[in-house]
């Protein structure tokens, strides 16, 4: 081993440590290990914010955006009410967010999907008197099924499709990856559904929007 890959090695190493530690905000040490790479050389200078040009990082940013201003737009009420009719059996629950965050995960990004639906599957789980973890346990997964069905659904969809161009052979077009990924999101919204959400851990306290939404750990 180089002591260049040592020295990435033990950055890396070090980085998880202290993100699976929890002490010190993720958001410091991600820049911090930007900066140590960047300062032992692993990085040219000129390069080191190079990462954050990338089309994934822009895509994430601008689903971001756009999944705010659908919430702004009252984009979350109005699926809320329209949710509001599916009840509260947890298969039927499980299976409409789903369904929903497969959709727009496919075409709007797997993060912004989410961000979009969280508050609605909190508000389904306080009207039912049930932990918010059975319902968005299935949906953080839904939008990971839902992000592998077209390109822009998920980052790791561009990134590949990018590196695809860059050796030389065609990139993958916006729904080259369907066959595949309808297939694996059908499958896993079924097996969710109907078994999955049975798994999910019961806890019988209520968790207040404080403890579900600590935004200081990753914002500075």
């Amino acid at each position: 081993m180089t002591t260049d890959q040592a020295l990435v090695f033990g950055i890396l190493s070090a980085t998880l440590v202290l993100f699976v530690w929890g002490k010190f905000r993720y958001d410091l040490v991600a820049l911090t290990a930007l900066l140590l790479v960047s300062v032992t050389g692993l990085v040219p200078v000129d390069k080191v914010f190079l990462g954050f040009g990338h089309p994934a990082v822009i895509t994430v940013a601008a689903v971001l955006v756009l999944s705010r201003g659908l919430f702004n737009a009252g984009a979350v009420d109005l699926l809320s009410r329209h949710m509001a009719k599916v009840g509260t059996v947890p298969t039927m629950q499980v299976t409409a967010l789903g369904g929903i965050v497969v959709v727009c995960s496919s075409v709007m990004n797997n993060v912004g999907a989410l961000a979009l639906l969280m508050p609605v599957a909190i508000w389904m789980s306080r009207k039912s008197g049930r932990s918010p973890s059975l319902l968005l346990m299935p949906l953080a997964f839904g939008s990971l099924l839902g992000g592998l069905i077209t390109l822009i659904g998920t980052p790791p969809n561009i990134i590949i499709a990018l590196y695809r161009a860059d050796t030389g052979l065609p990139a993958f077009r916006m729904f080259d990856f369907a066959p595949v990924g309808i297939g694996v999101a059908v499958a896993g919204l079924a097996f969710m559904s109907l078994f999955g959400w049975r798994l999910t851990p019961k806890r019988e306290a209520q968790s207040s929007p404080e403890e579900l939404f600590e935004l200081e750990n990753y914002i500075t």
